[in-house]
């Protein structure tokens, strides 16, 4: 067998590896369009990137982090009983303390058992009102924090680098992963038009 023959598998597999390498640099180069021989070569990435911060946006502010799913958490009675602790720990400072210094004389007629009575009213209170009053400054969050808008406006803000490197650390493996499959590829294919010339000499 001819060694020109031999290396037919090498070769194709070189062709295979170094084909999906060129393909995955194209997604990001050039990043600015030039033209060669009349055809204009842009990066998908960079040439997409406006579409691709409206889409992310759209998609961070709809399904992953919306307004409604972060009302519904913060609402929820086991979120709210986590912070009152520390609000009964001011309200009891604020009795016990800063009222005494505020007003020296209502110190001397407000005993524990007083304290503890208006802080029990208080907390009870606060228990009723505080999902309602979440529900209403989450509701003006939501005016005044546009997620959709902030996620596109930061992503269409990146650098032609700044992206490249993001999706690479996030895609890395399976870049790999095409490029070795297009090597292994065009060595089948290679093997195969071998088998092909030898069966048909």
């Amino acid at each position: 067998m001819s060694l020109w023959l031999l290396l037919i598998p090498v070769i194709s597999a070189f062709i295979g590896w170094f084909t999906n390498w060129i393909a995955i640099k194209m997604l990001f180069h050039p990043k600015e369009p030039k033209k060669i021989l009349g055809i204009t070569f842009h990066g998908i990435f960079p040439k997409r990137q406006q579409q691709f911060a409206e889409k992310l946006g759209k998609l961070v502010s709809n399904e992953l982090l919306s307004f409604k799913d972060i009302e519904e958490k913060i609402t929820k009675k086991e979120n709210v009983d986590k912070i009152l602790p520390q609000i009964e720990a001011h309200i009891d400072n604020f009795l016990r303390t800063k009222l005494s210094d505020t007003f020296p004389m209502l110190s001397m007629f407000i005993g524990d058992k007083t304290i503890n009575q208006m802080k029990g009213a208080f907390m009870s209170e606060l228990q009723l009102i505080f999902p309602d009053v979440l529900k209403k400054y989450m509701g003006n969050l939501q005016k005044d924090l546009d997620l959709e808008k902030i996620v596109t406006e930061k992503v269409q803000g990146f650098s032609s680098d700044k992206l490249e490197t993001i999706l690479n650390d996030i895609m890395k493996k399976e870049f790999k992963f095409v490029e070795i499959i297009g090597g292994v590829l065009g060595f089948i294919i290679g093997l195969l038009q071998v088998l092909l010339t030898v069966l048909t000499n």
